[in-house]
């Protein structure tokens, strides 16, 4: 039985605040030597910023933090890692110009002389790798890799440190499956070691599966902690939100007329593909890491050029060369990756939202600003955005915050096609919640849209119909009937193919 003695962290009431928002208040907990100790709680809960202060990246305005009983202030993030503290963050911080190498050893480079020991950076690299079971160029440039092998790069640049405690914040939120597995894996061993593990995610169902303890966060405040194996599911969620969730599957009807027809698009990833997106439908995206659902809207959206085929817009063909095409012509589309490819960290939340707007804000060329202002708001009060103020900097913002501002920033102009790629990506269960109600009262107006998700739960739920993907091709496009968890991943897996896939 472990006891006060076996604490390796130790912090009370800790508190912070940003302007006149508690991020934190008064926040008390312990984590233990060799526990994995899952933090839980839904956007704005404060989960971040407790483990930014933890880390070393900001300071907090009250409270203690003890390490194995003595008190301890990280002014800075090496500060933290010398002290044994290393992390995962949600949002990726690799370097994507640099190499694997560089990624994973930046200030830590073995020389001889003064002249870098590339030889030895290179044994070192593949022997972190091998941690996560992953056969990676070093020498490639991170920005190269898909966006899972750079989650997995970043655990192994966390796992390679030799920590005392290792904070995963969302540490798998855009791995494959078996990827995952490997991830447990790593956290079941280095748990054994002695190592104290703080888990962070949205997945209530694995943090029941990889956490001894799970505490919960609810508006910058503790709620409780409770051992694993006292909890369900469901009280999970009452810890996180302070209500109970209403899980409903609703059957939607939905246009017989084509919004958007997509016939044997070729393009880098992606072969042969055909579909038919109907008014006011949901048509849900599903397939394995790699399938190239992303890739085929993409080249829909004008981000990437097809090589071959047709997309049809309204019955008319279109060919977007660039977003701002596409946009124009109706077309919106939220990416998977927010921080690299929609978000503009420095800049306000209001610039954020209204940047695909602006055109239509303007006269003569100059901005509107109370109609700016009023737009803006209408989507903070709709989404229910939480924030101070609209000046500060998107960045100031929980991960599921910032994906509701990309959405609000879509959904001002008004887009008749929206495509959704991970919309709920490193969002929480009750956010989730709004996001699926917006998602159904959109298409109950007419608006067509493709919801591209790895979350099974998430297409089934949605989805009117359900096109499956593999290795750049469609398997099947299923009927709301012939919805279900293994059809998917038979469809997914190389398990099945319909005959008339192939042969559109």
């Amino acid at each position: 039985m472990q006891t006060a003695t076996d604490e390796v962290l130790t912090i009370r009431g800790l508190s912070k605040s940003y302007g006149g928002v508690h991020a934190l208040d008064e926040v008390s907990l312990d984590v233990r030597r060799g526990e994995v100790h899952a933090i839980i709680g839904e956007n704005g809960a404060g989960k971040s910023t407790l483990v930014k202060i933890i880390s070393g990246v900001v300071q907090r305005d009250s409270g203690s933090i003890l390490m194995n009983g003595e008190s301890c202030e990280f002014r800075t993030p090496r500060e933290a890692i010398e002290n044994g503290i290393s992390i995962i963050h949600q949002e990726l911080s690799m370097l994507p110009h640099m190499t694997v190498i560089e990624n994973i050893y930046t200030g830590r480079m073995a020389s001889r002389a003064g002249v870098i020991d590339w030889k030895q950076m290179e044994e070192k690299t593949r022997r972190a790798l091998n941690l996560v079971e992953k056969d990676i160029d070093p020498y490639a440039r991170v920005g190269s890799l898909s966006i899972s092998d750079r989650q997995m790069v970043e655990i192994a640049k966390a796992v390679d440190k030799n920590c005392r405690i290792l904070i995963m914040d969302e540490p798998n939120s855009s791995l494959s499956e078996h990827e995952s597995e490997v991830l447990f894996r790593i956290i079941r061993r280095i748990k054994n070691e002695g190592i104290a593990v703080i888990y962070i995610s949205h997945k209530l169902e694995e943090v029941m599966l990889i956490s001894d303890r799970i505490t919960a966060l609810r508006d910058g405040k503790y709620v409780g902690t409770v051992p694993v194996a006292e909890t369900t599911l469901d009280g999970l969620v009452k810890m996180m939100v302070g209500r109970d969730l209403v899980r409903e599957e609703i059957r939607r009807s939905y246009s017989s007329v084509p919004a958007l027809e997509v016939r044997g698009l070729t393009g880098k990833r992606y072969r042969d593909v055909s579909f038919t997106l109907y008014r006011g439908e949901i048509l849900g995206f599903s397939g394995l890491v790699g399938a190239g659902r992303s890739e085929v809207a993409r080249g829909i959206f004008g981000a990437d050029q097809f090589e071959s085929g047709k997309v049809l817009l309204k019955g008319q063909t279109v060919r977007f060369r660039t977003p701002r095409d596409a946009i124009e012509g109706g077309v919106a589309m939220l990416p998977e990756d927010r921080k690299v490819l929609s978000l503009f960290m420095d800049l306000s939340i209001r610039t954020n939202m209204a940047l695909a707007h602006l055109p239509h804000l303007a006269r003569r060329g100059v901005i509107r600003q109370p109609l700016l202002a009023a737009t803006v708001q209408q989507f903070v009060d709709r989404l229910r955005i939480r924030m101070d103020t609209l000046e500060h900097p998107v960045k100031s913002l929980s991960g599921g915050n910032q994906q509701k501002t990309i959405i609000g920033r879509w959904l001002a102009t008004r887009p008749e096609v929206l495509i959704l790629d991970e919309p709920t990506h490193g969002v929480d269960v009750g956010a989730k919640a709004e996001i699926y109600q917006m998602i159904r009262a959109l298409a109950d107006d007419g608006m067509s849209i493709i919801l591209i998700s790895s979350e099974l739960p998430e297409i089934i739920a949605m989805s009117d119909r359900v096109v499956v993907m593999r290795e750049g091709r469609v398997t099947a496009t299923l009927d709301h009937q012939e919805i279900d968890e293994e059809t998917i991943m038979n469809y997914a897996a190389g398990g099945m193919v319909r005959k008339e896939e192939i042969e559109v």
